[in-house]
């Protein structure tokens, strides 16, 4: 390839010829462009991925809840482990069920829930987790947690919000018994 552009080109001038040449330009540009392109591409179709692994929690937690609304699953003949189980018959194959922490609490009408921030240090923490659905009429906060594990935190963009690279996708709902 040089030698022949350095036949064509008069002597003196061979090297201006060499730059102005515009052969294999595509290949450079591509190589330029090609990496961040892939790693934008990348970052948003793992955002997209997370927004719709949350959208699908959010609807499995609403479907599993409304039998707690409604009385048909009541404390002691419902479990933690059955009202999961009723979460996972609603989520496809996307999550680990063994994944999911659920904490289902009962207030009276006199207090008020006061939920707090299950994230300690970049953990997940489920130890003051329970499972009481009450009474007719009480209020009851169902919450879902799952660690969703990122793939595209190496590349500059992390949204990652637990150590491990790892998103806390989570969900909460809270409504008041009907009387049953």
């Amino acid at each position: 390839m040089v030698r022949h552009l350095l036949m064509r080109c008069p002597r003196g001038r061979s090297l201006a010829c060499f730059f102005s040449n515009r052969t294999g330009s595509a290949a450079v540009e591509f190589a330029l462009v090609a990496p961040p392109f892939f790693a934008l591409l990348f970052a948003i179709l793992e955002t997209g991925l997370v927004f719709l692994a949350g959208q699908v929690l959010d609807n499995a937690t609403e479907d599993a809840a409304r039998l707690v609304l409604t009385g048909q699953r009541k404390s002691p003949a419902i479990t933690a482990e059955s009202f999961k189980s009723d979460v996972c018959k609603r989520i496809p194959p996307l999550f680990d069920c063994g994944g999911l922490a659920i904490d289902v609490k009962s207030y009276g009408l006199g207090s008020p829930p006061t939920p707090t921030s299950p994230i300690v240090d970049g953990k997940l923490v489920t130890k003051d987790f329970g499972f009481t659905t009450g009474n007719a009429g009480d209020v009851v906060v169902v919450r879902l947690f799952y660690q969703w594990p990122l793939v595209v935190t190496g590349l500059g963009y992390n949204i990652a919000n637990l150590s491990g690279s790892k998103r806390l996708l989570s969900t909460t709902l809270a409504f008041r018994n009907e009387p049953f």
